[in-house]
């Protein structure tokens, strides 16, 4: 399921300052890490497990949003006859860390990097994670360097893993990747990002797959105040995002040959919450052909119309459930991620997402030919549920930080009456969901009978900073 971002101005204001910190309090955050940790990080930043093949001539670049150091993949892509060859260093996290030390003790308590507005808990120390282990541009560093060959329509043909040393040649972002493709300027790597990732989207709906283009939240100062507008995300952001789904696929398809591994799974949605779903797009106006898949529909709506943008949050109802499996012997019977539309596996995130390190450990055994280390089968079993208790701990930051800005945004408008779209009702509830074009929030409006998607007056009775609390009711 997609996160929802919020971005907030470099100065944020006091009040923002304190809820975010009440937000760590309340959902016990890790704080620094240990002296141990720091202290066990420091040494293995300086005498790393180096390998011996030297891939520095690869002239891969990274993409990633502005002043990012955690840095966990870089890229080349090259022409090939008859297709394509992509090639995806990702950081060697188990270079550094091992299983058992108290490094790793300390990741599987954190299981994966908590980002919030005004800054993020990462899941290994800034030495490692910003240092000695990101694939900064200039330095060589370990990597797990993927080669996957694609044949002319995009489709994975061939993938092989090895450890290798690397050295980026360039940190690029979003905003420049657009530009060069936009302006006709883009050349090598990035002209075939582009290329490959337009190929992979291609086949992504062909397969039954779903991305959604759900936008940002960002907090914009204002004179004196602040409003929320919406962030679309770039075309760039989806290009980059199929180079990494692709790596996940050759993963989880080399898991399974191997039987052994471990995998990120969503079950298909049922049919009544898709039928109900299908109800939500004809209430708001979204068109639903019959027999189109709901990738399908989703691809073609505009995030910046309030209805599309409505349902394209409301449907994601039809992409929870996910976690992982991890499997040595006979694959597991669900070994399929819905969203993905093909078996999958979370490889190319190490630096901020714990069970990465793992599963590419077992990658990079499977290809070399030799067992699973011993110390990532004991720890295999452990590790779906250390992700799911985290990945919840996330979420509900995540869902916190977001009430947070929407009230502290709206704390001066009570009384105020706007626009709002209702995007979701239920029967015997005297509330509903709307949301809200400017500023862009959702919220509780109180009132019976709402209807779904039209749109409504409502105003503002309620936006409490302190309890994160935002409501409306029919003006």
């Amino acid at each position: 399921m997609p996160h929802k971002s919020i971005r907030v101005p470099g100065e944020s204001h006091p009040r923002l300052d304190d809820g975010f910190e009440r937000i760590r309090r309340e959902m016990r955050l890790p704080e620094e890490f240990p002296g141990a940790v720091i202290d066990e990080a420091e040494w293995v930043s300086r005498v790393p497990s180096l390998p011996e093949q030297d891939r520095t001539d690869l002239p891969l670049i990274t993409v990633d949003p502005p002043g990012s150091m955690d840095l966990d993949q870089a890229m080349h892509l090259e022409e090939q006859p008859g297709g394509y060859r992509v090639w995806y260093a990702i950081a060697d996290v188990g270079a550094f860390v091992r299983p058992g030390g108290v490094i790793d003790a300390e990741a599987r308590d954190r299981g994966e990097t908590v980002y919030m507005p005004d800054g993020r808990v990462p899941l290994h120390p800034a030495v490692l994670s910003e240092g000695a282990a990101s694939l900064l541009p200039g330095v060589t560093r370990p990597a797990a360097l993927w080669c996957v060959d694609l044949d002319a329509d995009g489709q994975i043909v061939g993938a092989d893993v090895t450890r290798a040393l690397v050295c980026s040649r360039e940190r690029l972002d979003y905003d420049y990747v657009q530009a060069a493709v936009d302006t006709g300027t883009a050349d090598g790597t990035l002209r075939l990002l582009a290329e490959i990732g337009r190929l992979r989207l291609t086949l992504e709906r062909a397969r039954g797959g779903v991305t959604l283009p759900v936008p940002d939240q960002e907090v914009v100062a204002d004179g004196d105040g602040y409003h929320v507008e919406l962030r679309v995300p770039l075309e760039a952001e989806a290009w980059n995002a199929q180079i990494s789904l692709l790596t996940g696929m050759a993963a989880a398809s080399m898991m399974l040959d191997a039987e052994i591994g471990l995998l990120r799974v969503l079950p298909p949605a049922p049919a009544e919450r898709v039928a109900q779903v299908r109800r939500m797009a004809a209430a708001l106006g979204v068109p639903w052909p019959e027999g189109a898949a709901y990738g399908d529909v989703v691809h073609a709506l505009d995030p910046k119309v309030p209805a599309q943008a409505a349902f394209l949050r409301e449907s994601t109802v039809l992409l929870r459930g996910a976690g992982y499996v991890a499997f040595n012997g006979e694959p597991p019977v669900q070994a399929y991620h819905a969203a993905v539309a093909a078996p999958y596996a979370h490889v190319t995130a190490p630096l901020r997402r714990l069970i990465d390190r793992y599963a590419t450990g077992i990658c990079l055994a499977i290809a070399a030919g030799e067992p699973v280390p011993e110390d990532i089968q004991k720890a295999m079993d452990e590790l779906p549920d250390i992700m799911q208790a985290t990945g919840r701990r996330a979420n509900a930051v995540e869902r916190a930080c977001v009430d947070l800005v929407e009230a502290f945004v709206l704390r001066e408008k009570v009384g105020q009456t706007f626009d709002a779209v209702v995007i979701d009702v239920e029967e015997n509830r005297p509330w509903a969901q709307v949301q809200i074009a400017d500023p862009a929030v959702v919220a509780r409006c109180d009132g019976e009978r709402l209807p779904l998607g039209e749109t409504v007056r409502v105003r503002l009775t309620r936006a409490d900073p302190a309890t994160r609390e935002v409501r409306f009711s029919l003006a």
